[in-house]
């Protein structure tokens, strides 16, 4: 079965790190238990298992991912202004305080804040790595025919 590469449908089992430009790291698995997911499932942004395809067991791969296929581009229209008495006087805002709030339908949306002052608050609601190339580090633990297509 080491003989498997990595396809659509795909059981992977790997250890991955994503760092931004300036080399700061932004999540990993190398210090912890390896990741398993199986290929389409929306475990990973399609961008980063495009890179994964053709890989075997024991393989280590480094890749640079562009916004466009990894958190997309900054959306101006994602940056909302909300009146400040909007928001309750005792929470204490500061630049980069993220607040839970709901969308159309109800599910949760994460903003950052971006700005704030008496009057108003800047929110902003794009991906926090958005914009960002995001280098990609995986090291292929097991690569196994999912249980799907298995049946």
């Amino acid at each position: 079965m080491s003989d498997l590469v990595i396809a659509a449908d795909s059981r992977v089992t790997l250890h991955f790190s994503l760092k931004l430009e300036n080399g700061d790291t932004v999540d990993s698995t190398f210090d912890k238990a390896p990741a398993t997911f199986t290929v389409g499932d929306g475990s990973l942004l399609p961008g980063f298992e495009r890179k994964l395809f053709g890989l075997r067991k024991g393989a280590r791969a480094q890749f640079n991912v562009l916004p466009e296929d990894a958190f997309g581009q900054p959306n101006p229209n994602n940056v909302q202004r909300f009146k400040r008495d909007q928001f309750d006087p005792a929470l204490e805002l500061h630049k980069g305080l993220i607040i839970s709030f709901a969308d159309a339908s109800k599910a949760e949306l994460p903003g950052v804040i971006s700005e704030f002052d008496a009057q108003q608050v800047v929110v902003d609601f794009n991906h926090p790595l958005a914009g960002h190339t995001i280098a990609f580090d995986v090291e292929i633990i097991n690569v196994e025919v999912s249980d799907t297509v298995k049946s």
